[in-house]
């Protein structure tokens, strides 16, 4: 008799869960509140990316303050992805239904943006713009999916990959080994880069994978990647793996016959620190970059104004654009469709980013102007400081790809140069 009720009990907590998971979707077409527009936030505050995240979360500390200033408060609500896919997983789904964000910004690694996005952004029905993923598979997932759910304001690593391969060619390697993080991000770079590199003559040496948690040593898997004697080694990965694994490169005295290259998740003002700026000194990489431009000068002065000197990381202006787009998305719902919903926001983002329309700037003034524009039924394109964001079918932008390289000066990168990809 016992037995038999504790299974009816249990049956009826199943039961719950079932009903609680099924009208998560409705929760999350339902207007907002009134109040302060809700936006959520997936920063990697901790984990391999973790030098990138305070970065990201300043950069929307100022959006806030801004929208404040013009007029249309939003309320950022931050969850820490950690940079793994399970923990982002878990912090979207507590923003999505608890927090009853109408957007998600973030997160910035391909191997958690896309997690979230199957399992809650897009079953949710709730917008995502990544800042910083750039896996060529976020390209086709939302077409896979049949949704159009997730954007993002950096560009594919199709584009990054072809400017990466042509570096490492015109510098004459002609022997290239990759040492890349096992995730979409680094599967999809280094594809990118060996089609690139292999298509003006040069070679692939050793490719070899690593674990996306960060390891106390990387001893063997090192051994593996310069077997072959390569040119130069591709360090395609994040800071948390980079720091450890490039100190013991140099310990080895690997660097006696062999160069390094990188990439956007190793340009890093912290690992120079750690070994010695002099030994990077030199070496260069390539990043997602934006052209100078009226928004660009307007969030770097703005910045600086609020925290001081801007940081030469990657990002960060990717991710401030993403909440700008999504708050003023907001304020065209509420002016327009008169109900702030996650799928009205989805359906007005292209609105905000793309032509025609006149166009917006970053910065209070911007702001002010755009939201006086939408108020009156007028349409805007704001034009971002991470440069253009027109969204194209898959939710992807193009911007130019910089070159950069180590100094041995704080703050240790500087620009060489911007290129356009011809893909």
């Amino acid at each position: 008799m016992k037995r038999g009720f504790v299974l009816y009990l249990a049956g009826l907590w199943i039961l719950g869960l079932l009903a609680a998971g099924c009208t998560r979707t409705e929760k999350a077409k339902e207007p907002m509140k009134k109040g302060r527009v809700k936006i959520g936030a997936l920063v990697p505050l901790t984990g391999a990316l973790s030098e990138f995240g305070q970065g990201f979360r300043k950069t929307g500390d100022l959006a806030v303050r801004q929208f404040a200033e013009a007029g249309f408060p939003i309320e950022l609500k931050y969850g820490d992805t950690e940079t793994s896919a399970i923990p982002g997983v878990e912090a979207a789904r507590m923003l999505v239904d608890v927090e009853k964000v109408v957007a998600l910004v973030g997160a910035a690694a391909s191997g958690v943006t896309i997690p979230v996005a199957e399992s809650v952004a897009i079953p949710g029905q709730v917008p995502q713009i990544s800042n910083a993923s750039t896996s060529p598979l976020i390209s086709v997932l939302p077409a896979d999916e049949g949704k159009d759910f997730l954007f993002r304001t950096a560009p594919s690593d199709a584009l990054q990959g072809v400017i990466l391969g042509k570096l490492a060619a015109d510098q004459g390697y002609m022997k290239a080994a990759v040492f890349w993080v096992n995730n979409a991000y680094g599967q999809g770079l280094m594809e990118e880069f060996r089609a690139s590199f292999e298509a003006r003559g040069g070679r692939i040496v050793a490719s070899i994978p690593h674990d996306e948690k960060p390891a106390p040593t990387y001893v063997s898997e090192l051994k593996k990647v310069m077997e072959e004697n390569p040119d130069v080694m591709l360090a395609l990965g994040y800071p948390g793996q980079a720091t450890v694994y490039l100190k013991e490169f140099f310990e080895a005295e690997y660097n006696k016959t062999t160069d390094l290259l990188f990439c956007d998740g190793t340009k890093s003002v912290e690992m120079p620190k750690a070994f010695g700026a002099e030994n990077l000194a030199g070496y260069m990489g390539t990043a997602p970059s934006s052209v100078s431009g009226r928004s660009r000068e307007n969030f770097e002065a703005d910045y600086k104004a609020m925290f001081g000197e801007l940081p030469p990381l990657p990002f960060m202006s990717n991710f401030y654009d993403g909440i700008i787009i999504a708050g003023l998305s907001a304020a065209a719902c509420e002016a327009v469709r008169k109900d702030i919903t996650p799928v009205n926001v989805r359906d007005t983002l292209r609105e905000i980013a793309n032509p025609p329309g006149e166009v917006i700037s970053a910065g209070v003034e911007g702001l002010r102007k755009a939201l006086e524009l939408i108020r009156s039924g007028q349409p805007v394109n704001y034009e971002g400081a991470a440069g253009t964001q027109d969204f194209d079918p898959n939710g992807d932008v193009i911007t130019p790809i910089e070159i950069w390289k180590y100094v041995e000066q704080d703050p240790y990168i500087e620009t060489v140069r911007l290129e356009t990809p011809q893909l």
